[in-house]
């Protein structure tokens, strides 16, 4: 090599380890998330159920379509509360006894992610009838950090018809609600 290479190859060399160190900086990246206000319910199409008489005492059940949503973000828990008028045809009705929530059933809404609730009620629970309704009772619960999203929630309801029963086109209105707070 010539005393005029070396100058230059040390030129090049001083070239490309300037070219490869790279230069960084940082970026901090802020969002905000809003909690959507209350817990909701939105009940689906009417429920019902049908009975063939046979002398003998005899349990149907009926399912209540319903969407909970919590989107309030704060994991603060939620709980359902059910009541009832007795189920009368206008002339004969049921014993205000006749109903009780046997289990319910969920599913994360399609299009959300959950948190699945644990509920602490045990089932089945008594619905309460009377000729207006009497005072609610709980039948499910999301325990805290529990139930956030959208869930289709399904309570099973059976209901007794006496053997003794008169034959006839039976209603009774349903109240079901939801309240925060386990």
């Amino acid at each position: 090599m010539t005393k005029r290479t070396l100058p230059l190859l040390a030129a090049l060399a001083a070239a490309f380890a300037t070219a490869a160190t790279a230069v960084a900086s940082t970026i901090t990246a802020t969002g905000t998330v809003t909690g959507a206000g209350a817990v909701s319910i939105a009940a689906g199409s009417t429920a019902s159920f049908a009975d063939i008489l046979d002398g003998t005492d005899q349990t149907v059940s009926y399912q209540l379509p319903l969407t909970v949503v919590d989107a309030r973000g704060t994991g603060g828990g939620w709980n359902l509360t059910i009541t009832s008028t007795a189920f009368t045809t206008g002339t004969h009705s049921l014993a205000a006894t006749a109903s009780s929530l046997a289990s319910v059933t969920l599913a994360c809404t399609a299009g959300s992610t959950c948190t699945l609730p644990t509920s602490s009620v045990t089932l089945p629970v008594a619905v309460p009838a009377a000729a207006t309704a009497p005072a609610a009772v709980k039948f499910f619960n999301a325990a805290p950090t529990t139930g956030m999203g959208s869930f289709t929630v399904t309570p099973t309801v059976n209901v007794s018809i006496p053997g003794n029963s008169y034959a006839g086109s039976y209603q009774s209105t349903v109240t079901v609600a939801v309240a925060a707070g386990p």
